[in-house]
C-alpha cells in the first residue's frame, strides 16, 4: 500500500505460496488415493474443501500483506492442527495408525514456514514441534525412530532455515536503508558545504583580507570576519566527520575545507583514508593548530598545510610564517591554566597513539608535525 515501508521478506512470502500450491496439489492427490479407504469419505471431501478455501485465503493474505501479522499466523497454526486432528472423524484407528494425517504433513508444513518468516527461526521450529505433537496425538504415541521417520527433523530444519533466511533479509534491508540514509546525508552536507564555501565564506574571507589591507578602524571588522569564517569552516568540518563504526574518511578532503586566502593546503593525488573517528580527531588537532595561527601568529601570517600518506602512518604538517612562540611560553600558559595546546593537540595525538612535534622560535614561525599510525590505538 502507498506510504508503507517495503517488506524485505516479500520474496520469501511469494516462494512460500508456491510451496503452498504444490502442497495442495499433493494433498489432493493423497485425498483421491485414500478416499476409498476412509470410513466417511463425504466428510473427508468436505474437510478438503475447507483446506482449499483456507489455503486460498492464506495465499491472498500473505501475498497482499494484510496477513503478515502474528494473529493470522496463529490462526493458520490452529486451522492446521484442527484439520490434522479431524482425521479421526473420517478414518478408522487402524488407518490412522498406518498413515499420515489426511491433510498430509507436507501441507501442514505451510504453518511452520509462515511462522518462521514472520517471527523467526525459534517460532518456526516451535511450530514444527506443535505439528508433530498433533500427529503424535492422532497415533497415541511419539515416534522417536528417526531412521524410519525423520519428519520432525525436517520440520525443525525448515523452521530454522526459513527463519534465518527471513532474519538475514531483514538485517540486509536495514543495513541498505542505513547506507542510503548516510549517503543522502553526506551528499546534502557536501552540497551545503559548497554553497557556504562559495557564498558566505568567500565574502567573509574578502572582508577579512580587505579590512587588514585598509587598516585603521576596519581592522576590528576584519578580525571579526576572520573569526566567523574560521567558525564556519570548523562547523562544516565537524558536520562532515561522522560515520558508522569502521567507516573510512578522507583526511585530505576534510582539511581542504580550511583552505582560504591565508591557508594553503597541499594533498597527495589519491585520497588519504583513515578510520572515520581517527580522521576526525586528527583533523580536530590540525584545526586547532590553524586556529592558533589565526589568533597568535600575526595579522599577515599565512599557514601551509601538508598531508602525507606514509603507508603505515599519516602525517599532517601545519607551518606558518608568523611571529613564532617564545621559549617557555607554552609552559607558562599551562601554568596559568590555559592548556589548549596540551589537550587539543598533544593530548589528542597521544590518545590516538601518535605524536605531535612542535618546532618554533621567535620570528621564525611555528610548525606542527602531527603523525598518527594506520592502526591508531584509541583505548588509552
Amino acid at each position: 500500500m502507498p506510504g508503507e515501508k517495503p517488506d524485505p521478506t516479500t520474496p520469501l512470502w511469494r516462494a512460500a505460496q508456491v510451496f503452498r500450491l504444490l502442497s495442495c496439489v499433493y494433498a489432493l492427490g493423497f485425498q483421491i488415493a485414500v478416499n476409498g479407504d476412509l470410513d466417511r469419505p463425504a466428510i473427508g471431501w468436505l474437510l478438503f474443501a475447507v483446506l482449499l478455501a483456507w489455503s486460498v485465503a492464506c495465499a491472498a493474505a500473505y501475498l497482499q500483506g494484510f496477513g503478515r501479522r502474528p494473529a493470522w499466523v496463529i490462526a493458520e497454526i490452529a486451522v492446521v492442527v484442527a484439520l490434522m486432528l479431524s482425521t479421526e472423524l473420517v478414518a478408522s484407528d487402524q488407518w490412522v495408525a498406518d498413515n499420515q494425517s489426511w491433510p498430509t504433513t507436507l501441507w501442514a508444513t505451510n504453518a511452520t514456514i509462515s511462522a518462521a518468516i514472520l517471527l523467526g527461526p525459534i517460532a518456526g521450529m516451535l511450530t514444527g514441534v506443535v505439528i508433530m505433537l498433533a500427529a503424535a496425538a492422532l497415533k497415541g504415541y511419539v515416534n522417536i525412530d528417526l531412521g524410519r521417520n525423520a519428519t520432525i527433523v525436517i520440520e525443525l530444519a525448515v523452521g530454522l532455515a526459513v527463519g534465518m533466511a527471513a532474519q538475514t533479509a531483514r538485517r540486509a534491508h536495514a543495513e541498505l536503508e542505513r547506507a542510503a540514509r548516510l549517503a543522502a546525508s553526506q551528499q546534502e552536507r557536501e552540497r551545503l558545504s559548497r554553497e557556504v564555501h562559495d557564498g558566505a565564506m568567500q565574502v567573509l574571507a574578502l572582508v577579512s583580507r580587505r579590512g587588514r589591507e585598509i587598516g585603521g578602524e576596519t581592522a576590528e571588522l576584519a578580525e571579526l570576519a576572520g573569526e566567523q569564517e574560521r567558525a564556519l569552516r570548523r562547523l562544516i568540518s565537524s558536520a562532515d566527520t561522522g560515520g558508522p563504526a569502521g567507516a573510512l574518511a578522507d583526511v585530505g578532503a576534510m582539511l581542504r575545507r580550511r583552505e582560504s586566502d591565508r591557508v594553503s593546503v597541499s594533498l597527495p593525488a589519491s585520497p588519504v583514508l583513515l578510520d572515520a573517528d581517527v580522521a576526525s580527531e586528527l583533523c580536530a588537532a590540525a584545526n586547532n593548530a590553524l586556529d592558533n595561527v589565526a589568533s597568535h601568529a600575526g595579522p599577515d601570517a599565512h599557514a601551509f598545510v601538508l598531508v602525507e600518506d606514509l603507508g603505515d602512518a599519516v602525517t599532517v604538517s601545519i607551518r606558518d610564517d608568523g611571529v613564532g612562540i617564545a621559549e617557555g611560553r607554552l609552559n607558562e600558559a599551562a601554568g596559568e591554566g590555559r592548556v589548549g595546546v596540551a589537550k587539543s593537540i598533544v593530548g589528542r595525538m597521544n590518545w590516538l597513539g601518535g605524536s605531535a612535534k612542535l618546532t618554533t622560535a621567535p620570528g621564525c614561525g611555528t610548525e606542527w608535525e602531527l603523525t598518527v599510525p594506520r592502526k591508531a590505538n584509541k583505548d588509552g
